[in-house]
């Protein structure tokens, strides 16, 4: 997977130095909130987090989630990419943001490049989306991009159910 570049953004794949990032974000009350517990608890958990998600799927997949940066400064605020995982038929587009990057067009952004890789270089023609049903600032970013909301899921069994939204290739 190449490195993305937008007007604003840096989206890259993750290294384990950037373990301190993942321990931060996934331990916002936000990203539990709306995404789950990941029991990323501290920077060995972080990097193993980075190793046997992200870098696991580079290498299987050829996409994973990536880190996202401030061009103009470098600064580390959110994951953005394409993840496959076992119970989706198709790929998804996952993202998550610290709060203080929230409302400033980011996410939109990061996703929009997303969604072109996964076009362009992965040759996808159909991409998935899930969301908390709570989480309408994401359900509003899906929206906004062309995702057209399918059908209530669950990942599990015991998993809550999530919105399944689905986008086709322009």
């Amino acid at each position: 997977m190449e490195t993305i570049e937008t007007e604003r953004l840096v989206i890259r794949k993750f290294s384990p130095a950037d373990a301190p990032f993942i321990l931060e974000l996934l331990n916002e009350p936000s990203f539990i909130k709306n995404i789950g517990d990941r029991n990323v608890r501290n920077l060995a958990d972080a990097e193993k987090y980075i190793l046997d998600g992200p870098t696991a799927s580079y290498a299987k997949n050829g996409f994973g989630l990536c880190l996202v940066t401030l061009k103009a400064t470098g600064v580390s605020m959110g994951m953005c990419g394409l993840i496959k995982r076992e119970a989706l038929e198709n790929v998804d587009v996952g993202y998550a943001f610290l709060p203080r990057f929230w409302s400033k067009g980011y996410a939109n952004e990061a996703v929009n490049a997303t969604l072109n890789y996964g076009w362009q270089v992965a040759k996808l023609n159909r991409i998935v989306a899930i969301t908390d049903p709570k989480n309408t600032a994401s359900n509003r970013v899906l929206e906004k991009l062309g995702f057209a909301f399918e059908k209530m899921i669950k990942l599990k069994a015991d998993d809550i159910d999530l919105k399944l939204y689905a986008i086709h290739k322009p």
